[in-house]
């Protein structure tokens, strides 16, 4: 291995252990992982890596062995990072973030009306509510007439629980009702989130809700799966997810290496714990591909059996949509 790549590991790892021994919100797993991370390193296990990208990697998987959380990680940039220790301080950072997730729709994908007057919104990120709150707003608003809901996360890999608690309040009732509370290693304190009592357009509350979920489902999108369950709202269809619940902040190790290391422990208020190492259990187990058909019948049945002899002439045209799109689900 050439010397330059010898001290560029060196670097890093002492940099990231620092970093980990600073914040890591398990101070108990902190020395095993830097240790495990040191012996690698002297048994010549990162000699043969000369790409950064691939070394990157190389420590998060070390790092994921010892502690199994997925939130933990080091990521490799081909171009400067910001000079600031922890990158959410910086303005540069922070307008990068910002302009990827307006080109993203602020996480929200897709949101539709299928058939039967169910309404179907797709979130990928649950981005933060100063940048995509008026999306957000605009997106349930187009669901309020809807006879049932469905909200896919299947392809959801987290976001910011701050977007999880404005979205939740056009679900859940009005009085507030708390969704989690967080404790913070960096600063020491703990921060409570809540739904709101108002919220710009109607409420949704009584609207049948189903909830989709994968094996990529993850972190806050987790969590917003996890605050209906354990509210009792809502009916959750998927796979069994993967179990991440410690948020976190990035962190500057050299001009190229990024990592992002959880400073927080989340609690919900109902479970007294959350779903880290867990994951979300469906209450129906199905395939990722099969969820949403699964969902789209299950409202459509229901539609049928509540609405079986409508009086006025709008009802029996759903009626008729809907008995017709039961009969295409049941088809496939």
């Amino acid at each position: 291995m050439e010397k330059e790549v010898f001290h560029l590991h060196a670097e890093v790892i002492q940099i990231l252990s620092e970093k980990l021994r600073a914040y890591y919100i398990f101070p108990d797993m902190t020395e095993k992982i830097c240790n495990g991370l040191q012996k690698h390193f002297d048994d010549g296990d990162y000699n043969d890596i000369t790409e950064d990208e691939f070394f990157a990697y190389a420590l998060t998987t070390h790092m994921q062995e010892i502690c199994h959380d997925e939130h933990l990680w080091v990521k490799w940039h081909s171009g400067p990072l910001p000079d600031e220790e922890a990158l959410r301080l910086s303005k540069e950072w922070d307008d990068e973030q910002r302009l990827q997730a307006k080109l993203n729709n602020y996480g929200f994908y897709k949101v539709e009306r299928m058939a039967g007057n169910v309404g179907y919104l797709d979130i990928r990120y649950f981005h933060r509510p100063s940048w995509g709150g008026d999306i957000a707003v605009a997106a349930m608003n187009f669901l309020a007439n809807m006879s049932a809901i469905i909200i896919d996360l299947r392809k959801c890999l987290g976001g910011y629980p701050g977007m999880i608690s404005l979205i939740s309040s056009y679900l859940l009732s009005e009085e507030p009702v708390q969704l989690g509370s967080i404790y913070w290693q960096d600063d020491g304190a703990t921060q409570q989130y809540w739904t709101l009592p108002y919220v710009p357009g109607q409420k949704l509350e009584d609207k049948p809700l189903y909830i989709l979920v994968s094996k990529e489902t993850f972190s806050a999108a987790e969590g917003f799966a996890y605050d209906m369950q354990a509210c009792k709202r809502g009916i959750i269809i998927g796979e069994q997810t993967d179990g991440g619940a410690h948020p976190g902040a990035s962190y500057r190790l050299n001009e190229h290496f990024e990592a992002f290391i959880p400073i927080g422990c989340l609690t919900h208020p109902i479970t007294k714990q959350n779903w880290e190492g867990l994951g979300v259990t469906p209450d129906i187990l199905a395939s990722s591909e099969q969820a949403l058909i699964i969902a789209h019948k299950m409202v459509l049945e229901s539609i049928i059996e509540t609405d079986g002899n409508p009086s006025s002439g709008s009802l029996k045209d759903l009626l008729a949509e809907a008995r017709m799109a039961h009969k295409e689900l049941v088809g496939k």
